[in-house]
């Protein structure tokens, strides 16, 4: 990979974009997790069991899984900033359609199509990223990109429970809809792109350049199983990450008989330290590689393990302010994984290839984890009680972890196969 990615970008340009694709997933999980704050008052107006409830976050998960692979295609072949600024609108105009329900099965539908619209953006985003910073700096740029995630899930959290409370849960999506439109629309416009990178093998002394075809890819992505261990890892985490996001405000509303707007700001005082994981442990993980070239799959398996002891301590064994500060600790460690491993799933494939190579992790994250894990906790605690369900949701990430430490037996040998690729913006 050439020292600087874009070419002929200058820097504050190539900021520029970091911001905008910065400010894009921070919207985008706004929109995703604003209804969990809402759970009680929607439970309440539209008659709601817990598996329904679970069920509106699991929906947006379920259909990005459905385009994510199609739009990632759309996305190498064809424009990044065009997909990704079509994406944003279509889930800014789901969300606000959510002012106009009046039904679970309606709020429902609106949340699916957020999910559609929310199907291209991290495959392109993360494409984006990979091509605007050179590869032994890929793991802290995406660590502090995927600090939205958690930054918009505390937003969204706070939004729905304050909002709603005081204004009703109607005013509080159609709040959020509006500043991703129009960030979507000056995004299709204005934001620079990479050119389509060639789907072809660079020549070699032993042969000439060798033009990839679909089964080529698949070929390849069979025989790198870092990258396919590293797709299952995340589904663990994602399981954890997501169910949690989704059920600690009912948790506190319930055991701890907060209101609903004292639940969700106590959330988003957790969520805030999440802010910091995915930062610190893209550093870690780039400046360890410095020493040792599998730091990215070891660091992200270290890293799950030591958030699932975390939270099985905070949820089996404290109560009242130890159990806050533990979760505050988890919420921290949760998301460390998260650059290392994104690193990873670019790292390992031909750079062509970058955004369908994230959208098959987006497949098997949402499809085994984020879509499961609100509905698996909800079915959980309408049969156990949801401390049971919260006490359980860890045993995913340990599963996660081991998936990513033997993920990096394989890294050194998978990277060595990757052809060198010069990336050039356009215009």
């Amino acid at each position: 990979m050439s020292e600087k990615q874009l070419s002929g970008a200058p820097a504050p340009r190539v900021t520029g974009l970091f911001l905008m694709l910065f400010l894009l997933y921070m919207f985008d999980y706004i929109d995703r997790e604003i209804v969990s704050a809402m759970f009680p008052v929607l439970k309440t107006d539209l008659h709601m069991t817990d598996t329904q409830a679970g069920s509106l976050i699991s929906a947006v998960y379920l259909s990005i899984v459905v385009l994510a692979f199609p739009v990632s295609i759309l996305v190498d072949r064809w424009s990044r900033k065009r997909s990704v600024g079509l994406m944003v609108t279509l889930w800014s105009l789901a969300t606000g359609a959510a002012i106009f329900v009046r039904t679970f099965p309606q709020l429902f539908m609106t949340r699916l199509a957020v999910g559609f619209g929310e199907s291209g953006y991290s495959p392109g985003g993360t494409a984006m990223i990979s091509a605007m910073y050179p590869a032994e700096k890929r793991s802290r740029m995406m660590g502090i990109w995927n600090a939205s995630i958690p930054l918009g899930s505390l937003i969204g959290v706070v939004v729905g429970g304050v909002v709603a409370t005081r204004w009703g849960w109607k005013h509080a999506f159609g709040l959020v809809a509006i500043p991703g439109f129009v960030i979507g629309v000056l995004f299709f416009f204005f934001a620079r792109d990479y050119k389509t990178i060639k789907l072809e093998k660079t020549a070699t002394s032993l042969r000439p350049v060798v033009k990839m075809r679909f089964f080529d890819i698949v070929e390849e992505y069979a025989r790198t199983p870092s990258l396919i261990l590293t797709y299952i890892a995340f589904a663990g985490n994602t399981f954890l990450s997501t169910a949690y996001l989704t059920w600690l405000p009912s948790y506190f509303n319930r055991f701890q008989n907060l209101t609903m707007e004292q639940s969700s700001l106590k959330t988003a005082s957790i969520m805030a330290f999440a802010i910091v994981g995915a930062p610190l442990g893209g550093f870690i993980a780039d400046a360890w590689m410095k020493r040792r070239i599998t730091a990215r799959p070891l660091f992200a398996g270290l890293s799950s393990l030591a958030a699932a002891a975390i939270w099985l301590v905070s949820f089996g064994l404290l109560r009242g302010t130890a159990q806050w500060v533990f979760m505050m600790v988890g919420a921290t460690a949760t998301v460390c994984y998260l650059s290392a491993a994104s690193a990873v799933t670019q790292d390992v494939v031909h750079p062509g290839t970058w955004a369908v190579s994230y959208s098959i992790c987006v497949i098997v994250q949402n499809l085994l984890g984020s879509s499961t894990g609100p509905f698996v906790l909800g079915k959980i605690s309408d049969a156990y009680g949801l401390n049971v369900a919260m006490l359980l949701a860890p045993l995913t990430a340990v599963l996660a972890g081991i998936l990513f430490l033997a993920a990096a037996a394989f890294y050194t040998r998978d990277l060595a196969k990757v052809d060198k690729v010069k990336v050039e913006i356009e215009g």
